[in-house]
């Protein structure tokens, strides 16, 4: 928000405390909005525009620059229903006697398929990166983040959330806070759990002179400070781990397609897999359905004499 003017960031502020307090957004969607709404406060400021004076016509012309940037059509989406949330906000509290934003409409959402890795590709890279790591505990903070990622699907800000609390090592189960604070419990299976019990164990003796204890005392995993890990840490290690398996470096959210797609072609039920990814929509989770469709398809194509 460097050039906004002060009225603007003003205003920018109150209503991102607006949707903290009363919306149920996660952070991180109200970190996507500060970050939207900062970069529209940068366009008007170069155009002097101001907050008052903005038109419909601005907003098209700065989405079209947003557009010729390659922007992707999910980022997209989400600055327009950003921009519409906060002039509808600003012309209910009065601030504007007409919504400029109200008439915006959003691209379709995307129908692309999720990039994933084949199960023996997901096996490589699990014993290829245990097979690597040394024994130590940056090594075993590593493992586990690989095995807990594959084995529960679950997203890189919400292995990052974890605490201690939220671990159930009897059940193999890990309680984590989704989108919208939407709270889950997922199955780990004995691999993860061993590998988590494992950096549990040397947890300890990872922290430095002077650490954060406040989070030292919850957070699961921890960063080379001894607060808790950042996410941008998490995964690039991932991607680290997952480039030793040519093909197989799809980045964190390709072990989470991994395991939902490897779980529905080893007989899970859709519902099920909604539950343990988190998806507000059973649509989302119907995506994977077309992968394992598609390797099936292929299959046959191969195979099948009259293909």
């Amino acid at each position: 928000m460097n050039h906004m003017s002060d009225p603007y960031a003003d205003q920018v502020a109150a209503y991102l405390r607006h949707l903290s307090a009363g919306r149920n957004l996660s952070q991180h969607t109200v970190r996507a909005y500060r970050t939207d709404l900062a970069a529209l406060g940068d366009y008007l400021h170069a155009a002097d525009v101001s907050l008052a004076a903005v038109t419909t016509a601005d907003l098209r012309r700065w989405l079209a620059e947003q557009q010729e940037t390659g922007m992707a059509r999910s980022t997209m989406r989400r600055r327009i229903a950003c921009i519409r949330g906060f002039f509808a906000w600003l012309t209910e509290r009065g601030a504007r006697d007409q919504d400029p934003a109200a008439v915006l409409r959003a691209p379709r959402a995307s129908r692309r398929l999720p990039h994933t890795i084949t199960a023996e590709q997901a096996r490589r890279v699990l014993d290829q990166a245990v097979g690597d790591l040394e024994d130590t505990p940056r090594g075993r903070r590593d493992q586990a983040i690989m095995e807990l990622l594959y084995a529960g699907g679950i997203r890189v800000s919400e292995l990052c959330g974890l605490d201690l609390s939220d671990v159930d090592a009897e059940r193999r189960t890990v309680r984590v806070l989704g989108k919208g604070d939407k709270e889950r419990v997922v199955p780990v299976g004995r691999p993860a759990m061993d590998a988590l019990q494992a950096w549990l164990a040397v947890r300890g003796s990872w922290l430095p002179s002077g650490a954060d204890l406040s989070q030292v005392r919850t957070a699961v995993f921890l960063g080379e400070r001894g607060g808790r890990l950042d996410p941008r840490v998490a995964r690039r290690v991932v991607h680290e781990r997952l480039r030793v398996v040519p093909g197989a470096d799809s980045g964190p959210h390709g072990l989470r397609h991994a395991m939902a797609t490897h779980l529905l072609e080893g007989g899970a039920d859709l519902r099920s897999v909604q539950e343990m990814l988190g998806h507000s929509s059973l649509a989302t989770t119907q995506l994977y359905t077309h992968v394992t469709q598609d390797r099936l398809r292929s299959a046959f194509q191969q195979a099948h004499p009259r293909a």
